[in-house]
C-alpha cells in the first residue's frame, strides 16, 4: 500500500505510512520523493566501495553545531549520500534528492527511525535541493509566520508549544523552510507536532509525563497538533517576522525585544541557518545573497527571555502584541501560488 504524506512542501510517497505524518493528497506541482522502509538500494553495496568523504566541515569552519552522533558521508563526488546515526540508523539518498531509503536495526522502532527522517534527513534533502533553512521553529499569527530560531536548548520549541496551547497554528518544529515568492517570501508547514523535553512538559503542562512519548525508546516527549490541545497549519504562509532568541537572563525587564542593527540581523541569521557546514563556498555566497534580502526585507528582532520558567506567559504576549504591531505597519502579503 501506497501512502502520501505532504512535509516542507514535498510530496513523501512511501511504502509505509510515517509515524507523526498525516496522509494528504499531493499540492499540484509539489514535488514527490519515494521513501522506501528497511532495505538499502541496489547501488549501495558498490556505492560504498566508491571514494567517500564526509560532509562535515573542519571544526574551525563549522557556523553550526553539528550532531556528533551523526555522520555524512558522500560517495562518488557526492553522487550518493549516507546519514548514518551512531545507534544504527541508516538512511541513503541518490544523487536526484528523489529517492530515500530507510533502513532500521531490529533494535529500533519507526518511530525512533522516522524522529531523524523528519528532522535532520528531510533539512539535509531542503538543503542540498537548495532551500534555505532556518534552524526554528515557526507559528502562524494574523496570518503571517513568525520564525522563533535559535541554538538548540534556547527555547523554540518551548515557546512555539506554548502559543500554541494559546491556540495559535504551528508551521514548523525546529526546520523551517523559506522560499522566495515574487517580492516577499514564504515557509512550507513541516509536520503536526512539536517535540518537548519533559521539563519543558512539565513547565507548559504541569507534569513530566502529560504527553505521549516520542519513541518508546527516548524519554522526549510530543504536542499533538491534531486540533485538541493544539492545531497546525497545514498550508504555505508568508514570512512576516523572525526572532533571534538569546540566552536567557535574570534582568527585571526580561523579557523583551528589541530592534537590531541590520549588520547584527544578517549576522544572527548566518549563524542560524539550518546545516550551513554543508553548503560549499558558492553555495555560501548565494546563501549570503539571499539572506541580504531577507533581512532588508522582513522585521528580524532580538527576543530576550527571561530565565523564570513563570515568565513564559509574559514572553508569548509580549510575541503577539509585537507582531500585531508589525503586521500593522505591513502592506498585507498574500500567497499568489504555491510554488514548485
Amino acid at each position: 500500500m501506497i501512502h502520501v504524506h505532504s512535509i516542507y512542501g514535498i510530496a513523501l510517497v512511501s511504502d509505509y505510512s510515517v509515524p507523526g505524518l498525516s496522509e494528504d493528497a499531493p499540492r499540484p506541482g509539489e514535488p514527490h520523493i519515494t521513501l522506501n522502509f528497511g532495505s538499502q538500494p541496489d547501488w549501495a553495496a558498490q556505492a560504498l566501495r566508491l571514494p567517500a568523504s564526509k560532509c562535515y566541515p573542519l571544526a574551525s569552519e563549522s557556523v553550526e553545531p553539528y550532531d556528533p552522533a551523526l555522520t555524512i558521508t558522500s560517495f562518488a563526488h557526492r553522487r550518493y549520500f549516507q546519514l548514518a546515526y551512531a545507534d544504527g540508523a541508516a538512511f541513503f539518498v541518490d544523487a536526484h534528492q528523489n529517492r530515500i531509503w530507510a533502513c532500521c536495526p531490529a533494535s529500533l522502532t519507526k518511530e525512533d527511525h522516522c524522529t531523524y527522517l523528519v528532522g535532520p534527513v528531510m533539512g539535509f534533502i531542503l538543503r542540498l535541493r537548495g532551500t534555505l533553512c532556518l534552524h526554528a521553529s515557526s507559528t502562524s499569527i494574523a496570518g503571517q509566520t513568525v520564525a522563533l530560531c535559535g541554538a538548540s536548548a534556547a527555547g523554540k520549541s518551548t515557546t512555539g508549544a506554548a502559543l500554541a496551547l494559546r491556540g495559535i497554528p504551528v508551521l514548523t518544529e525546529d526546520v523551517t523552510p523559506i522560499k522566495e515568492l515574487s517580492s516577499s517570501f514564504i515557509v512550507e508547514p513541516g509536520y503536526p507536532r512539536i517535540c518537548l523535553w519533559p521539563d519543558s512538559v512539565k513547565q507548559l503542562l504541569g507534569s513530566a509525563d502529560a504527553l505521549p512519548l516520542l519513541t518508546p525508546n527516548w524519554d522526549k516527549r510530543y504536542l499533538p497538533l491534531d486540533g485538541v490541545r493544539a492545531t497546525f497549519e497545514s498550508e504555505p504562509k508568508p514570512l512576516g517576522a523572525i526572532y533571534l532568541l538569546s540566552a536567557r537572563t535574570n534582568d527585571s525587564d526580561a523579557p523583551r525585544i528589541e530592534d537590531m542593527p541590520p549588520r547584527d540581523a544578517l549576522l544572527g541569521l548566518v549563524q542560524n541557518t539550518y546545516m550551513n557546514w554543508l553548503i560549499d563556498h558558492n553555495q555560501r555566497a548565494a546563501e549570503f545573497d539571499f539572506l541580504a534580502k531577507l533581512a532588508d526585507r522582513v522585521p528580524i528582532r532580538r527576543l530576550t527571555p527571561h530565565a523564570d520558567p513563570a515568565r513564559l506567559p509574559a514572553l508569548c504576549d509580549l510575541i503577539i502584541e509585537d507582531v500585531m504591531s508589525v503586521v500593522a505597519a505591513e502592506p498585507a502579503r498574500t500567497i499568489i501560488a504555491p510554488p514548485c
